[in-house]
């Protein structure tokens, strides 16, 4: 019996649930407000991170935007440049092409001055043996005119004589009369110094002044180790390389009111200027030479070089005891051995002092080209 109610009352208890306690409801309600509340926060925390993906998204295409704009312009500048660079390469097969005629017409140019030179040389000579032949005629009928020739012969004789000597004693004395003459384009004319041969110069004409060029190097295409002969004379070309000569260049300087002006190059391309002052002496003295500095563009200028001669390695100056020229090749006015040449070899390796050189007492410097030429006092006019 005990048994039955026993088991009454549990069938009891599962049958009707007991009600939830007032604690136990508030928990329940904290719990469902605190899950709410978490809701809310990631509900904004994700509204925000939209919001930034958003704004993430609008800034990389303004970025890629921007650089199709920057790729746009770099293929505009790629193809102009690419444009550019052909048009250049056009440019320059046509530069190659006028640089081939140019060659070819300077050599042209070149062989015809070369043939003109000639020609002059021969008629100068020409007519120097014309005017011997003149001279010889005239004392071998002077004595047999008035048996031989009638008077309208003699006098036939004496004008052939007069135009002759004319036509030479009409030619300039330097490249300054040739200057006052009319003539302003530089180039090759025949002159006739005072008591002299007519022979042909290299007049310049430029801003600076007007000159007579007797020396130039520039590529050592001429041999300047020559006789005495042949530095009395003259030789070289007057297109390239060339020494004027002793004879003509004391012709061309005794008339005085000119300087001596020096133009050298050294091997880095930087230019030196120097004009001087000078006496040259004749053939008796061995050319010696006197000049004193004016003006001078260089640090190598000397200020002074008095009384030397000149010597070529057959002909010793009488200033050393031994032949400068000899040791140190090419005719020069020396002063001290190896001190100042500048008609050596055109070389930069050493021996330096057997090259083309000019500094004295501070180191041998070597040049690679030069010109030296008589400045005469008469100064062309600019347009």
């Amino acid at each position: 019996m005990k048994l039955l109610v026993l088991l009454l009352l549990l069938a009891s208890s599962h049958s009707f649930p007991t009600e939830p306690t007032f604690a136990e409801q508030q928990t329940e309600s904290r719990l469902r407000f605190a899950a709410l509340d978490d809701v809310r926060l990631l509900a904004n925390g994700l509204l925000q991170l939209g919001h930034s993906l958003r704004d993430f998204v609008q800034n990389t295409k303004n970025q890629i935007n921007a650089i199709f704009q920057k790729l746009n312009i770099f293929d505009k500048s790629f193809y102009q440049l690419s444009v550019l660079a052909s048009e250049i390469k056009e440019e320059e097969e046509e530069l190659k092409k006028t640089t081939v005629i140019l060659k070819t017409n300077n050599e042209e140019i070149k062989s015809l001055s070369l043939e003109i030179n000639s020609k002059v040389e021969d008629i100068i000579k020409e007519r120097n043996h014309l005017r011997s032949q003149v001279g010889s005629l005239e004392e071998k009928l002077s004595g047999l005119s008035q048996s031989l020739f009638s008077a309208e012969q003699i006098v036939e004789i004496s004008t052939l004589k007069s135009s002759m000597s004319g036509c030479l004693a009409d030619l300039p004395e330097d490249c300054g009369d040739v200057f006052s003459r009319g003539q302003k384009s530089s180039g090759l004319y025949a002159i006739k110094p005072h008591e002299s041969q007519p022979f042909l110069v290299n007049c310049e004409f430029t801003e600076e002044g007007v000159f007579t060029v007797i020396q130039r190097r520039h590529d050592g295409s001429v041999d300047f180790d020559q006789s005495w002969e042949k530095y009395e004379d003259g030789f070289g070309d007057f297109s390239s390389e060339f020494w004027l000569g002793l004879k003509k260049i004391y012709a061309v300087a005794r008339k005085g009111h000119s300087l001596l002006h020096f133009q050298i190059e050294d091997w880095r391309r930087e230019m030196h200027f120097m004009l001087y002052q000078y006496i040259l002496e004749d053939a008796a003295s061995n050319y010696t030479i006197h000049v004193k500095l004016q003006s001078a563009e260089s640090s190598s200028a000397v200020d002074e070089h008095t009384g030397f001669r000149f010597s070529t390695k057959d002909h010793n100056d009488g200033n050393h005891d031994s032949n400068c020229a000899q040791d140190y090749t090419g005719g020069w006015w020396f002063s001290i051995c190896g001190d100042i040449n500048l008609n050596g070899k055109c070389i930069q390796s050493r021996p330096r002092k057997k090259g083309v050189h000019w500094k004295p007492g501070r180191g041998t410097a070597s040049f690679k080209a030069s010109k030296i030429s008589i400045s005469h006092l008469t100064k062309p006019q600019t347009p």
